[in-house]
């Protein structure tokens, strides 16, 4: 059983497949590739493939570059988001994944396959709303 590691937006970069030590343990990166084209239609070729996770200390390699959560997560000294006074913000909205939305999205159900591997990983919201009492 792996350890959750959750992201200051509260992906779990254990369960994603762009994480370095998945990675490292099954090179999944083309699937990776596929899957994010499919479902959300950006591409990122596989050899740029590989995170080091926002919780990483210094300053790790990160899938998005640009992303505007962990910068003001790190700016007002909380874990994530979830310790927020403004969540849900649309810092947050703006990286926000969600099955039933997708699926309406798309038109058609996600296999469990594809539920496992390039949704479930992304659905901060959902697991920041469970964390607000221990902030």
């Amino acid at each position: 059983m792996s350890v959750e590691i959750l992201a200051k937006c509260g992906y779990r970069c254990d369960l994603c497949l762009a994480y370095r030590p998945n990675i490292e343990a099954d090179d999944r990166r083309q699937e990776l590739s596929d899957g994010w084209f499919n479902l959300y239609g950006f591409r990122i070729g596989p050899e740029a493939i590989a995170c080091d996770g926002c919780v990483s200390s210094n300053s790790p390699n990160l899938i998005d570059k640009n992303c505007l959560v962990r910068p003001c997560v790190i700016r007002k000294g909380i874990e994530n988001c979830a310790c927020c006074n403004e969540f849900v913000c649309d810092k947050h909205k703006s990286r926000g994944v969600d099955r039933a939305n997708l699926e309406q999205t798309l038109n058609r159900t996600l296999s469990e396959t594809e539920y496992e591997y390039f949704v479930r990983p992304y659905e901060g919201e959902r697991r920041l709303r469970d964390l607000r009492h221990v902030c």
